[in-house]
């Protein structure tokens, strides 16, 4: 093989180490912590494509504001706050806010699609993930994953 400089190794330490924090203490069991990787990962996934989605269509501003309600955080802000910041009555915040759940169901069934090898495992993986999600040790919050990400998706 010939000389030169080898191929570049990229190490994100601002973004590694957050999301090293998140990572449970105790429990050390390889397959917990397997199933916990994949269920962060393929959540940040969806949430990448979901704010991608804002951003093509212009909505960005009402994502950031509104994106922590769809993983159910209660922010201090009533929707008639939100909608008089973002221009909107309250009204048109909660139907935002219902369009963007069902979205993210939907890329949620998308990414799960993605790890299987039939479409009739969709389910049986989705109720896997929610399994996952719904441990004790599992307590992430929207905010959580977005500091992971450096704060932007």
């Amino acid at each position: 093989m010939g000389g030169g400089n080898p191929p570049g190794f990229l190490l994100d330490l601002e973004r590694a180490e957050p999301r090293y924090r998140l990572e449970p203490s105790k429990d050390t069991n390889p397959e917990r912590l397997y199933e916990r990787r994949w269920a962060l990962d393929l959540l940040d996934r969806v949430l990448v494509r979901l704010r991608h989605e804002a951003v093509v269509s212009g909505r960005q501003m009402v994502f950031d504001q509104l994106q922590g309600r769809l993983v159910g955080e209660r922010p201090a802000e009533t929707y008639v706050q939100l909608g008089a910041r973002l221009g909107l009555s309250e009204a048109a915040v909660k139907e935002t806010v219902h369009r963007l759940r069902q979205r993210y169901r939907t890329l949620l069934r998308e990414e799960v699609a993605c790890t299987v090898t039939h479409p009739d495992e969709i389910d049986e993986e989705r109720h896997f993930l929610f399994a996952v999600v719904s441990r004790p040790n599992f307590r992430l919050s929207f905010s959580q994953l977005w500091r992971c990400r450096g704060g932007s998706f």
